[in-house]
């Protein structure tokens, strides 16, 4: 309990100075922030994996960065977060080195992605089914 409630202030201070270019550019800052999280989202809250899955899938270093990202991203679209959804549908789209482009799966993920609300799914459902 006192561990969690640590993560969750911790999680909140990182999310904070994320928006603090000059703590962001240096690197023992960068590792703490990475380090708060990737705590929360091992520790299965949903915002956390989206925004962590969006960070290391977009600005991570390297393949095994940005897998890990897309499996976060993936978690966060299971538990209902729509523009985690959305971003998987893209990337199911687009394909990545280890797996081929696929429509269906990617018409899957936005159709979760609508449901949640996502403004953009319902416009990438359409396309895709005018691309058939």
């Amino acid at each position: 309990m006192f561990l969690r409630l640590k993560a969750s202030a911790s999680y909140w201070l990182a999310r904070r100075l994320f928006h603090w270019s000059w703590f962001v550019r240096q690197p023992r800052g960068w590792r703490w922030l990475e380090g708060q999280f990737a705590r929360m989202a091992n520790l299965g809250d949903v915002g956390a994996q989206s925004f962590y899955g969006h960070i290391l899938t977009f600005r991570g270093v390297g393949l095994g960065a940005r897998e890990e990202g897309v499996r976060l991203l993936r978690l966060a679209a299971l538990a209902g977060d729509g523009k985690a959804a959305y971003q998987v549908g893209v990337i199911s789209l687009a394909g990545t080195p280890s797996k081929a482009p696929d429509p269906a799966e990617a018409a899957r993920w936005w159709t979760l992605a609508a449901k949640a609300g996502h403004p953009l799914a319902e416009l990438k459902l359409k396309e895709l089914s005018a691309r058939d």
